[in-house]
C-alpha cells in the first residue's frame, strides 16, 4: 500500500489544481513572458475562485497572444471589445483593459530594469522568500512585500494589482514559497 501525497490543502479540489500546484506553484521563474501570464491571471480571479481561472487559461493564453507583451500593448479598443464578448476568458471589460494597460507597463519596466523578472525579484533581492506555514489557516493574504510591490505597481500604473493579488502572484511564480511544511513540494523546493 502506497502513501497518499500530502499537498497544500488548496490544491485538492481538481485534477487541474493538483497538477498546477505539483508542476508550477511556488517554482522560481524568470521568465518575463511566464510573469506577465501570471500577474494578468492573478488580476483576473479577483473576486473569483483560482480554479476558475485556471479553466480558462488557454483562453487567455489564445486571447492574450501567449502573453506576449509587446503584442498586447498594441491591442485596439475593436480588440478588446472582441474579448468582452468572448466566453473563453472572464469577460469583465476592467480586467481586459488592464491587461492591455499592464503589458505597456511591463514594456516600460523591463527598459527601466533589463527585464520584468528582473523588476520583480529586486523587491527580494533575487532570492526566494521560504515560509512553512503548518496549515493553511496561518498563511497570510497579504504581507509587508506584497504591499510594498502594489504600491509600486500602482504608481507605474499597473491595474488589478492590489497586496492581495500581489501576494497570490509572488506565490504563484515562486518570489514567494508558501508550500505548507507538510506538503511534498517543501521538501523539493527546500532543496533549491
Amino acid at each position: 500500500m502506497s502513501e497518499a501525497v500530502v499537498r497544500c490543502g488548496w490544491a485538492e479540489g481538481s485534477d487541474l489544481e493538483r497538477d498546477y500546484h505539483d508542476r508550477e506553484w511556488g517554482v522560481p521563474s524568470f521568465d518575463d513572458g511566464h510573469l506577465f501570464e501570471l500577474i494578468s491571471l492573478e488580476g483576473a480571479q479577483a473576486g473569483l475562485s483560482w480554479s476558475t481561472i485556471l479553466k480558462k487559461r488557454a483562453g487567455y493564453r489564445r486571447a492574450f497572444a501567449g502573453f506576449d507583451a509587446a503584442k498586447v500593448a498594441r491591442f485596439t479598443p475593436a480588440r478588446i471589445d472582441r474579448l468582452v464578448a468572448d466566453p473563453a476568458i472572464v469577460r469583465h471589460r476592467g480586467k481586459i483593459e488592464s491587461v492591455v494597460g499592464n503589458a505597456a507597463r511591463v514594456l516600460e519596466v523591463t527598459r527601466e530594469f533589463g527585464s520584468f523578472s528582473a523588476y520583480v525579484w529586486s523587491f527580494t533581492g533575487g532570492r526566494p522568500v521560504v515560509n512553512r506555514w503548518p496549515r493553511m489557516g496561518k498563511i497570510p493574504s497579504e504581507t509587508p512585500l506584497s504591499k510594498a510591490l502594489s504600491r509600486d505597481l500602482r504608481a507605474r500604473g499597473f491595474r488589478f494589482v492590489g497586496p492581495t493579488t500581489c501576494y497570490a502572484f509572488l506565490q504563484a511564480v515562486g518570489v514567494v514559497d508558501d508550500h505548507l511544511a507538510g506538503c511534498f513540494r517543501a521538501a523539493a523546493t527546500a532543496q533549491r
